[in-house]
């Protein structure tokens, strides 16, 4: 007898409403060889539905920083300022598409008149896109989000955050120095908040558990015009960056994302 039963919407936690819970059933150790392969295609899913939606965003720089931080707030408004300043600069501002920090960097790019694309993640607190994205993407695993907000961009602005920003800060250096991405540039901005974290990356370079050069690859500012210039000097000019519309096709489905 004939079912409706379809095992990839089975396995997937969104469905059955209990969203968030994609990693913990990808990490929780070896299961039933179906299983694992239902859980690749959620993988694969996952990753195919983040390249349409973002392939045709345009040179981004990414914005890393805490979910809780309110409007009002001096790091929302530094956050809210970067994201103006990186659009004025021909960037697409991207954030992980969340409230806090992320609201306040994809607001700056509206402000300014600029692109804002959001690649969020699904939680059991149910977070979701904030108001200010011309696009979104919204992802069941972690992995796959962090390989999303590294793809595309140029450059990564790390603003005051948490234990989720300090792993995103430490993925991008990590993949800088060993040459899995190009040296893009690394600005960290807050630096009273982030001083005993820049003082311990010190250390390791002093005590030799990392290359003293690689304390190259970080730049510590509170000013954004000196965070643009360093992004202009690191990024736009190495990669001779520009302006640029890829083309896509329509009847594929695809869209572009205009300025607005």
């Amino acid at each position: 007898m004939k079912t409706n039963h379809d095992p990839l919407k089975a396995a997937d936690p969104a469905s059955s409403g209990e969203c968030g819970r994609a990693d913990r059933l990808m990490l929780q150790g070896p299961r039933s060889r179906t299983s694992e392969i239902v859980q690749l295609l959620r993988v694969t899913r996952d990753f195919l539905r983040g390249f349409r939606a973002l392939h045709f965003v345009g040179p981004c720089v990414t914005i890393f920083g805490s979910a809780r931080a309110r409007e009002g707030e001096p790091h929302y408004q530094l956050a809210r300022l970067m994201g103006a300043a990186i659009a004025r600069l021909g960037f697409t501002v991207m954030t992980g598409g969340g409230p806090g920090i992320m609201e306040a960097a994809n607001r700056g790019a509206k402000d300014a008149g600029g692109r804002s694309v959001g690649c969020n993640i699904a939680l059991p607190s149910e977070q979701k896109p904030n108001a200010y994205l011309d696009r979104w993407v919204t992802m069941h695993y972690f992995f796959v989000r962090k390989t999303l907000l590294v793809k595309y961009s140029y450059a990564f602005v790390v603003m005051p955050g948490g234990a989720g920003t300090v792993d995103e800060l430490f993925e991008a250096l990590t993949l800088i120095q060993t040459g899995k991405i190009e040296n893009f540039p690394i600005v960290i901005m807050g630096t009273e908040y982030w001083r005993e974290l820049l003082g311990f990356i010190e250390k390791m370079a002093r005590v030799g558990t990392m290359s003293r050069t690689d304390l190259d690859l970080i730049y510590a500012t509170d000013s954004v015009d000196e965070a643009i210039a360093h992004i202009r000097e690191k990024a736009i000019k190495p990669f001779h960056l520009k302006a640029a519309v890829r083309g896509h096709w329509p009847w594929l489905g695809e869209r572009g994302l205009g300025r607005t």
